[in-house]
């Protein structure tokens, strides 16, 4: 039995943002470009406790909301880091930037 993948999203909830879904090199992009064209999050947080699967694409998409915010003046929170993710940003030596 071959299991559906589910496609990453961005959703806008409760002033901060949900990333849900299956972030990887297939829909990195589309993430990004969607993250690009709507305001950041009211609340400064960016929850990641929706992804059921991350690659280290999906950590530069992370990193590069955070370098907008950055750009922008805010200084985004990333919340329930996937411990997958949290590894790779560990191997990478970029950990404290998920902090």
């Amino acid at each position: 039995m071959t299991r559906e993948r589910i496609a990453a999203r961005i959703v806008a909830e409760n002033d901060r943002w949900r990333l849900m879904g299956e972030l990887t090199f297939d829909d990195a992009a589309a993430v990004f470009d969607a993250a690009k064209a709507i305001a950041l999050p009211a609340a400064d947080v960016v929850d990641l406790s929706g992804l059921t699967h991350a690659d280290s694409s999906a950590l530069a998409v992370v990193l590069a909301i955070k370098r907008r915010a950055a750009g922008e003046g805010r200084a985004l929170v990333v919340e329930g880091v996937p411990s997958s993710l949290r590894s790779l940003a560990v191997v990478y030596g970029v950990a404290d930037l998920l902090a």
